[in-house]
């Protein structure tokens, strides 16, 4: 049965140690001095003929009766000590020594002894008796830390030193708000991931395309359950229950209050409006975890990220002149020079084929965020004016996330899912296309980007190829919640999945247009190096492309340099010289990687042509590619691309238009030059198609 030792120090009240033993003393209740509370001891705890320093003998005990029997359950065997939550130590503020306590019998009594305090020694009289004791003093840590007062002592985990552009703070924010907060844990074995996702995306490697399952991404970042267990401790310990929203069980979600929150966090919730849009969150300034929690907690969310709430408006729209709303509507307009860009043009410039994709296992999913849905009947327009070599009917499937549903809109509503919708179903012919849309009440602090990913990484076979037309400043997440997104896409990638995303407007002065800055502002995630950022050109009429001013490009001041893209950033830095030296990171990850045309680009809108500029446009024509290539590679018998960018460095990099001219103002600068190879405005290029075939084994 469990036993309970104790040292004779008054302070150190109900410090329990389970113990497995076959057939348990008799056990005595005794009296402590000063809290005149029971204790159960064994009888012959250190041999002693007499009750510990401060207690007195009520009487004598035995496993089972009514007053043991909720803290000593009758059974011989008992489980791990980690699952007995009614053995715990209240050490009252000794705690913090506890919780560094080492495997000592005289280190536990030394470190657990509070300032000023004699205590008298342990008597465990036998050699055997010490034996045991110190056996068993590796789970009395374990529950020291694990205990509700091993939680008391709290570390600053995370912190932001100002209030981010663009935000004011109003005031505390009211203690009974609810709050819905996002755990994240450690996981396992994200190296391990990494190396794998390398594995099956290099050429080179002889595990090429050999992508793992499921199961097989979700043993590598499955938290330990040491951890899972100590944080549904903690939660218990507050009176909170958790809800796991990860496939791989890294994500806990709670309910809890404002006031509750300060608490068990040793913070100050605080009401931000945004200034732009007027909108309020619930937001701090740092945060502390408990001590124990450090190594199995990786980050608590939301709370020191924040995210611009107009982030779901990423595009510039402008109307078409009628002459050449005319030549669009003639079909006429196969070449780049009319001044809008269609199917028709690309298809001329990049050499992407006409002809229908045949594998109905290869699919293009488009992102799409409320209240941003698809019209249909514009999609139907757009094919009869722009396409009529293929049925006006072809349209796409949806997926609901966070209870997603078309709210029906018009306008600016729908400028965005309209957009990357009838170019990659424009473009991509003959390839299945999903719309994944996350409904308005996201709870996940970013606009609904940690819920699509959960999503996706749920189900058995997501779509081979994801585009997003949506970001941040990379500077309005916290670096942990950056990190762990930018890890989303490399379980997405290891799987087969190629995921894009546009780099963003703002030139070298963030994801959009307009923004203050005195150094550069990388977007997210452009920074993060498991997935393809997509940048900006611009067509002249001759039909040349140059770089977009657009673009967002740069280096990550989160993401270091990956070994894949080493030699190019290398190349480039040594060619700009002492250009914007102090601006930017140049030891962080440079994107964007590849780009495609990001302006005049026509889309149908509420039933009339509207042309539409940023990369936006570029995201999903450049992974209309993409799918065509997958569709290529899937009736070959081969495996889809997935991750594409250790691809993209070394053998497709010769497959791309080069873009030597241009640049990408911002922050007062002129940004930096496009250049031969590289650069940090268009990537590797545009794509040519036949070269890209050619590359892929077709």
């Amino acid at each position: 049965m469990e036993g309970l030792y104790t040292t004779a120090n008054p302070n150190l009240r109900r410090l329990t140690v389970p113990l497995l033993i076959a057939y348990g003393p008799v056990f005595i209740s005794l009296r402590h001095a000063s809290d005149k509370k029971e204790h159960v001891f064994p009888r012959d705890i250190g041999d002693r003929s007499s009750a510990p320093y401060a207690f007195s003998q009520i009487a004598g005990a035995r496993p089972g009766s009514p007053e043991l029997r909720e803290t000593y359950p009758p059974q011989k065997a008992l489980h791990q000590s980690a699952h007995l939550r009614k053995h715990h130590v209240d050490v009252s503020s000794a705690s913090r020594h506890c919780n560094t306590a080492q495997n000592t019998i005289k280190r536990l009594h030394d470190s657990c002894e509070l300032q000023g305090q004699q205590s008298p020694p342990l008597h465990l009289s036998t050699r055997a008796a010490m034996a045991k004791f110190s056996f068993f003093f590796l789970s009395l840590v374990t529950i020291a830390c694990a205990s509700p007062h091993g939680y008391r002592d709290l570390q600053v985990h995370e912190s932001r030193s100002s209030v981010p552009s663009g935000f004011t703070k109003v005031g505390a924010a009211p203690e009974d708000q609810q709050l819905t907060l996002r755990l994240g844990l450690v996981q396992s074995d994200f190296a391990g991931l990494e190396k794998a996702l390398y594995a099956v995306s290099t050429p080179s490697s002889d595990q090429y395309g050999q992508h793992l399952s499921k199961e097989e991404v979700e043993q590598f970042v499955a938290p330990a359950p040491e951890s899972v267990s100590a944080v549904k401790d903690w939660l218990q310990s507050n009176n909170l229950t958790s809800a796991t929203i990860s496939p791989a069980g890294d994500w806990l979600s709670i309910q809890t209050t404002v006031k509750q929150a300060n608490a068990m966090f040793d913070t100050q919730f605080t009401t931000f409006t945004h200034e732009k849009t007027n909108t309020q969150s619930v937001r701090t300034m740092q945060y502390s975890i408990p001590a124990a929690l450090k190594g199995r907690l990786d980050f608590v969310h939301p709370t020191v990220s924040f995210p611009a709430p107009d982030i779901k408006r990423p595009i510039i729209s402008h109307p078409i002149s009628p002459s050449v709303q005319n030549l669009t509507a003639s079909g006429a307009a196969a070449s780049c020079g009319t001044g809008a860009v269609t199917p028709a043009c690309l298809q001329s410039l990049y050499g992407i084929p006409t002809t229908a994709a045949t594998q109905k296992s290869n699919a293009i999913g488009v992102s799409g965020f409320y209240p941003q849905f698809p019209n249909s009947q514009d999609l139907k327009t757009f094919l009869q004016r722009t396409r009529p070599d293929i049925s006006s009917s072809t349209t796409f499937t949806s997926q609901s996330v966070d209870n997603g549903r078309n709210p029906g809109g018009s306008g600016d509503d729908i400028i965005e899912a309209n957009l990357d919708v009838q170019y990659t179903i424009g473009l991509a012919t003959g390839v299945p296309n999903v719309f994944v849309f996350v409904g308005e009440n996201t709870k996940d602090g970013v606009d609904g980007f940690l819920d699509i990913i959960n999503f996706l990484l749920n189900e058995s076979n997501p779509p081979q190829v994801l585009t997003t037309s949506y970001g941040f400043d990379e500077n309005q997440l916290s670096r942990s919640v950056a990190t762990n997104l930018c890890n989303a896409y490399a379980q997405l990638g290891a799987r087969g999945v190629s995921i894009l995303f546009a780099s963003g407007d703002g030139g070298v002065g963030g994801g959009q247009q307009g923004e203050s800055c005195r150094t550069f502002i990388p977007a997210f995630p452009g920074g993060c190096p498991f997935h393809t950022a997509v940048g900006a050109t611009t067509v002249s009429r001759s039909g040349s492309e140059s770089a977009a001013t657009l673009s967002s490009g740069g280096f990550s001041n989160y993401f270091g340099i990956p070994d894949y893209q080493a030699d190019a950033v290398s190349s480039y830095l040594s060619a700009l010289g002492s250009t914007n030296r102090g601006l930017y990171n140049a030891s962080g990850r440079g994107f964007p990687d590849v780009s495609a045309i990001g302006q005049d680009v026509e889309i149908v809108l509420d039933g009339e042509l509207t042309a539409v500029d940023g990369t936006s446009c570029s995201s999903p024509i450049f992974a209309s590619v993409v799918g065509l290539l997958n569709d290529g590679l899937i009736a070959a018998g081969k495996s889809p691309l997935g991750f594409l960018n250790p691809f993209l460095y070394s053998t497709g990099a010769n497959a791309f238009n080069d873009i030597t001219s241009g640049d990408n103002p911002g922050c007062n600068t002129n940004g930096f030059p496009a250049k031969a190879g590289w650069d940090p405005v268009t990537g590797l290029g545009t794509p040519n198609f036949a070269k890209l075939k050619a590359a892929v084994g077709l």
